[in-house]
């Protein structure tokens, strides 16, 4: 199996040349929590995506139909299938699939939506249409596949912060066994919201080095306080190798084999002598 496409959603660039010339000068993504007021909160920084505009990708009626982890799950499709060259009008859809990623999904919705009720509770249950297909972690995959036509495999992957890797590994299998000729593989969320930073706090998880954000990630230091929230999303076109050079596609990457483990130690730490499985 091999990569033909890219696309990148992220704290640190919006599209995959300036995502990678930002991590190559090493410019952070990490600063002040715009998305909500989070003065009382004991983290109050995140790695928030800048200057992003659905607008540019999907008709603003569509839009209001998703959350915010969807609008980058879209973003990034586009992004990696443009990149791929794949004419899909000359595809077979049957054998193009979506497996994307998301560890909780449409948080933010999920919030409004309950504030909501709650705040006009003496009227009566009263829910947005598109509340559940809004929040549900694998709306994403299905509208990158209804945008596109495509008709194979369509699903979600959700294994915290392994999600979008495991999307991958599902997609090389699929593609390995003959299923699809092309995945269109990743993730995206969007969690830097009340409930998911306040949840992360909760759990003594995040850095609260709010005087210092921009050197607050650093997982190998023995003075690490906490990951930082971040946000945005991934894409890689995934593709049968014969596939990729019968159509001329240029090839980023081989993925030769792929592997999935869990240390079974603890809901958030690693096994304190890194033990992994003898597979």
């Amino acid at each position: 199996m091999v990569v033909t496409g890219l696309g990148a959603i992220t704290p640190v660039g919006n599209g995959v040349p300036e995502f990678w010339e930002n991590l190559v000068n090493g410019v952070s993504g990490a600063g002040p929590i715009t998305h909500f007021d989070a003065s009382l909160f004991k983290t109050q920084f995140a790695c928030e995506v800048k200057d992003f505009d659905i607008n540019q990708y999907l008709d603003r009626k569509e839009a209001r139909k998703m959350d915010l982890y969807t609008h980058y799950a879209i973003a990034v499709a586009k992004e990696a299938v443009e990149d791929s060259g794949l004419d899909v009008e000359k595809e077979d859809l049957n054998r193009i699939g979506v497996i994307f990623g998301a560890g909780i999904g449409g948080i933010h919705t999920f919030e409004e939506e309950v504030s909501n009720y709650y705040t006009h509770l003496e009227m009566g249950p009263k829910f947005n249409p598109f509340f559940i297909p809004k929040m549900i972690s694998d709306i994403a995959a299905g509208q990158i596949s209804i945008m596109y036509g495509f008709h194979g495999p369509n699903y979600a992957t959700c294994s915290a912060c392994a999600t979008s890797t495991n999307a991958i590994a599902d997609a090389f299998n699929l593609i390995r066994l003959g299923k699809v000729n092309v995945i269109v593989s990743g993730g995206s969320e969007a969690a830097i919201f009340p409930a998911g930073v306040g949840g992360f706090n909760a759990m003594h998880a995040l850095s609260t080095r709010n005087d210092d954000p921009t050197r607050a990630s650093r997982p190998f230091s023995a003075s690490r306080d906490g990951f930082i929230m971040g946000e945005g999303g991934g894409c890689l076109i995934l593709e049968e190798l014969e596939h990729a050079k019968a159509r001329g596609a240029k090839i980023y990457a081989e993925v030769a084999g792929v592997g999935m483990s869990a240390d079974a130690h603890h809901l958030t730490a690693s096994h304190p002598e890194g033990s992994v499985p003898n597979l």
